[in-house]
């Protein structure tokens, strides 16, 4: 059946982003504006489109969670052997995307993608809560599998072995990774569809420069 969303809509008017407004780096007003998605209580303000390119130059997109901010960049972890594991190995350009609809605001970021320090993974897993740790062991992640039942079958069998400790071995394909920005544009929705969005742009001397463009 047809889906029809043409009368969807929704006038953005509760803010504005002007350059007298906007820091010279980017990454203190990713700050303010995560720090206010907070204080709204956006649904999982940390949640942000992934994307990464397959072999042929096809996308792939998912939703994955920050889990730091650092002055280099975006930290988050997953499963070197998923699917986008194997994609950032081949090609490690990323794109990601923060939506954050309670304010009318998007960040959308595109750089280089890098694994972090294998102890530095280490010390996350080990601080997430053991049936997390659990989960991550038991689960082959994008492999093919019949259903359920091999996931529960073996995530009982961790349990039976490390569900009365806090911490259970980390898999060596398991780890960080740390995007390097070299563009970050940040978007305001506006009334009449006349939105702002501020580019900035990592040069090569380290700083960033910065531009408006039209809606």
């Amino acid at each position: 059946m047809p889906l029809d969303t043409t009368d969807l809509r929704v006038n953005y008017d509760l803010d504005k982003l002007l350059e007298s407004q906007a820091p010279d780096e980017p990454m203190a007003l990713f700050e303010q504006w995560f720090l206010a998605a907070q204080q709204a209580d956006a649904l999982e303000p940390n949640a942000m489109i992934v994307a990464t390119v397959k072999p042929g130059g096809i996308p792939s997109a998912r939703v994955v969670l920050l889990k730091e901010v650092t002055e280099d960049g975006f930290i988050f972890y997953s499963n070197y052997q998923s699917h986008k594991g194997r994609e950032l190995a081949e090609n490690p350009n990323t794109a990601l995307v923060f939506n954050w609809l309670e304010l009318q605001r998007q960040v959308r970021i595109e750089g280089v993608a890098e694994q972090i320090p294998a102890e530095k993974s280490e010390a996350y897993f080990h601080s997430r809560p053991i049936g997390s740790q659990l989960g991550a062991i038991a689960s082959p992640q994008s492999q093919v599998i019949p259903n359920r039942e091999p996931l529960e079958r073996r995530m009982a069998e961790l349990k039976e072995e490390y569900g009365n400790e806090s911490k259970a071995p980390k898999p060596a394909h398991w780890g960080g990774y740390l995007v390097r920005p070299q563009l970050i544009e940040f978007w305001q929705g506006r009334k009449s569809r006349l939105h702002d969005r501020l580019v900035y742009s990592k040069l090569d001397s380290g700083s960033w420069s910065r531009i408006r463009l039209a809606p």
